[in-house]
């Protein structure tokens, strides 16, 4: 098998997927919407949802909806002008996606973010527990930057990076980035027709940035470049990054079957190889919680289970929610690390409780597991 193929067929165990729109590839050249591509796009993830995938859309094009809805004549210069074609376009492209989704049985839900979600613990923790619990209702997350009151020092810029920053807030295992090109070439192939496509990268080297270029449409904020820059951020998380066109026929079901289509970023280590390699030795211990005999038990017996407040003896350190904190047992033996749900004045107050006394305790309920299992890796 060659190289190539032999990446792509790890694709095929791909489950949780973040696709990535580009403005140029849901809007014509004169900003006004591409229904049929639109609908092609909402057809295809519906139908790879149906099969049991969880997909996150990433979508570009506020701005440039908002600007044909104002009659403008071009994208305004000023950072209020942009605010304000985003605001009237966000609402204009979510209408549009919730009624073709719908046509095929779909519930989305539109997330707006910003780098805050990134840089802040708490945010974070809370963007990652919304998208979860998206999913876990199997509701499709709509994703684009908050331009309306993102201000420049908290905005993410373009929606390339936004796709791995999503990616890395859901574990996902797979980022396709849907665009007006076919992917990575040996030079710009606007310039050197002589430019081939790079099927697959293993590693971003100088000269792989070198051969990206700068932004790409007028109607777009990103580019080749932008492009580089989310695939190194993704691959250096565990996740594995696509590049393909977007006028590709059932370009994400043909990705997700192996088939050789754009550019395939490789990560060299499994996503929760390295979730469990960042939790274990990479985050920052902010405490401990120490289990009762049984917790500890069921923690070896079960190669891993939920923490439950049930079987939490007692807290030290203090922390918030989102923390990465030790699991010990009464003898002070680690036996795991996680993240928590909930801080440690939280669980001062429910520990050894039941999960269906927690709202009545603290007047809130995250979730019934302190740490879920997906967030726990056994020492």
């Amino acid at each position: 098998m060659l190289e190539a193929e032999k990446y792509r067929e790890a694709l095929k165990n791909a489950k949780r997927i973040v696709i990535k729109v580009g403005t140029s590839t849901i809007t014509y050249a004169n900003g006004k919407r591409n229904f049929s591509q639109i609908d092609r796009l909402a057809r295809e993830i519906s139908d790879l949802q149906n099969q049991g995938k969880e997909m996150i859309l990433v979508t570009s094009g506020a701005v440039a909806v908002g600007v044909d809805r104002m009659g403008l004549p071009c994208k305004p210069a000023t950072i209020p002008g942009k605010q304000a074609a985003a605001a009237v376009g966000q609402g204009v492209l979510m209408h549009t996606y919730e009624k073709f989704f719908a046509d095929y049985g779909q519930v989305v839900a539109q997330v707006l973010i910003t780098k805050t979600e990134a840089i802040d613990r708490h945010r974070y923790t809370n963007s990652r527990n919304t998208f979860m619990e998206l999913m876990r209702q199997h509701v499709i997350p709509i994703v684009n930057e908050n331009d309306v009151v993102a201000l420049d020092e908290l905005k993410i810029g373009d929606n390339d990076n936004m796709s791995a920053l999503v990616a890395g807030i859901v574990d996902a295992d797979l980022v396709i980035i849907l665009s007006d090109v076919d992917g990575l070439y040996t030079a710009n192939p606007q310039t050197h027709p002589e430019a081939k496509l790079v099927p697959t990268v293993l590693e971003i080297t100088p000269e792989v940035e070198a051969s990206a270029g700068g932004v790409g449409s007028a109607r777009g904020t990103g580019g080749m470049a932008t492009k580089i820059q989310a695939a190194k951020a993704a691959t250096s998380s565990g996740i594995q990054l696509v590049i393909a066109s977007g006028t590709e026929k059932n370009a994400i079901t043909r990705i997700l079957q192996g088939e050789v289509l754009g550019t395939l970023f490789v990560s060299r280590e499994n996503r929760l190889q390295f979730r469990k390699r960042w939790l274990a030795f990479g985050a920052q211990i902010q405490g401990s919680l120490v289990v009762d005999d049984g917790c500890a038990r069921a923690i070896h017996k079960a190669g891993g289970c939920s923490i439950l407040p049930a079987g939490i003896f007692a807290v030290d350190g203090d922390f918030l929610a989102g923390s990465t904190v030790r699991v010990i047992d009464k003898d002070a033996h680690e036996l795991a690390r996680g993240l928590v749900h909930y801080s440690s004045a939280e669980l001062a107050q429910i520990k050894g409780c039941n999960s269906a006394e927690i709202a009545d305790i603290l007047g809130h309920k995250n979730f019934d597991e302190v740490i879920h299992r997906d967030d726990l890796v056994i020492l």
